[in-house]
């Protein structure tokens, strides 16, 4: 699915833009866009921008979603908060430990299609692959019960809705009594996961494992879900691709990042915490700015024909993952899950198509992920 936000594209009006720009938000909120790739690359790293705000209460928001809309954490306390975050999980999201979970992943991914086979052409693939792989995964992780998964994943789909405060309220709501009801049981019954292996470290509250659960439960899986699903059908519209990978399973690595590369990224919402220049645009503090990530990773200067699919491309690093100390703990399991899908599934089914026509795909406006609410494919 080729990218709609090429570079210097307003993902709002989708009318061409400098590389700084003042544009207006879903919520009706004045924002900044920035859409060039050494830009983005460059703000990823500056201190002078932050996901917190001083008056969160009346912070101008992207959307209403409540990991994503607006500012997150304290003001006052956000660089010393982010840093014990990320000392706290990094450990057990390290390279290595994917690497040790890779057979387990490989595993679940044979079973799911082996399941799809088994039942036969068509199938959703969505439904038999793209959302059960990161889900089963990402329960085993934090020891979730996977049987659990239909309750979660209302609260979920709730917490990441972009229009509907009082939907994301609830789902919030739901989604951190549950995670706290999971650390009161691992309080009492450890097991060999992430959420017990927190519970056994000195001075960290319940409060605060079962915040790190939620973002975990949510980052964990919707958007790898998201990431599958896009993928595949990008491969799909591109059966040169598809072809290619099966003839060199080898390419899987940088097939998996050219994809991600290429997707529908949403922007990363920043505050300025103090005045600053941004490409020669005047920002104020507490103005938001915007990350464009799908038109940085789309940047015709550093990306050959940008818009096409090239499996085989060994060019910059995307920003999907974001860039610097606030690049995702998650992106080794997302790749690694990634990798597994697309390996086996274009291993297994060669001759997969698309069962409909691509105009008849639909996407989850409602969800700030995104994603396909099916894709129906046929071999």
């Amino acid at each position: 699915m080729q990218n709609p936000y090429p570079i210097a594209t307003c993902p709002v009006t989708g009318a061409r833009v400098p590389s700084v720009t003042k544009v207006t938000t879903p919520t009706g909120d004045d924002a900044w866009l920035v859409t060039g790739y050494h830009q983005v690359r460059e703000l990823f790293t500056e201190p002078r921008l932050g996901r917190s705000h001083r008056t969160p209460e009346t912070a101008p928001r992207l959307g209403q979603a409540a990991f994503s809309g607006g500012p997150i954490g304290n003001f006052d306390t956000e660089l010393a908060d982010h840093a014990r975050m990320r000392s706290l999980l990094q450990p057990h999201f390290s390279p290595k430990r994917m690497r040790e979970l890779r057979p387990r992943v490989e595993q679940i991914t044979t079973e799911l299609l082996d399941a799809m086979a088994e039942q036969g052409s068509p199938a959703d693939l969505q439904a038999a692959l793209s959302l059960p792989l990161p889900l089963l995964v990402i329960c085993e992780l934090l020891g979730v019960p996977y049987q659990e998964r239909d309750e979660f994943r209302e609260w979920v789909e709730q917490v990441g809705h972009v229009r509907d405060r009082a939907t994301v309220e609830q789902g919030y709501a739901g989604l951190y009594a549950y995670c706290m009801k999971l650390v009161q049981t691992k309080r009492r019954a450890p097991g060999d996961d992430v959420v017990s292996r927190l519970c056994a470290v000195d001075d960290v509250t319940d409060d605060e494992i079962a915040m790190h659960a939620m973002v975990l439960l949510f980052a964990g899986h919707e958007t790898s879900a998201v990431q599958i699903g896009a993928g595949v059908l990008m491969l799909l519209e591109n059966p040169d691709q598809w072809r290619k990978l099966h003839e060199n399973p080898n390419l899987v690595t940088t097939a998996t990042e050219e994809l991600l590369r290429a997707c529908n990224a949403s922007s990363m919402p920043r505050y300025a915490r103090d005045d600053l220049e941004i490409g020669g645009a005047q920002v104020s503090a507490g103005e938001l700015v915007l990350l464009g990530i799908a038109s940085a990773n789309h940047d015709a200067t550093v990306f050959t024909d940008p818009d096409a699919i090239d499996i085989s491309r060994q060019e910059a690093a995307h920003f999907l993952f974001g860039y610097g100390a606030r690049y995702c703990i998650g992106a080794p399991l997302a790749r690694i899950e990634l990798q597994v899908a697309f390996g086996q599934l274009v291993s297994r089914f060669p001759t997969m198509t698309l069962a409909v026509d691509p105009a008849a795909l639909s996407e989850r406006e409602e969800i700030f992920t995104g994603g396909l609410t099916k894709l129906p494919v046929r071999w």
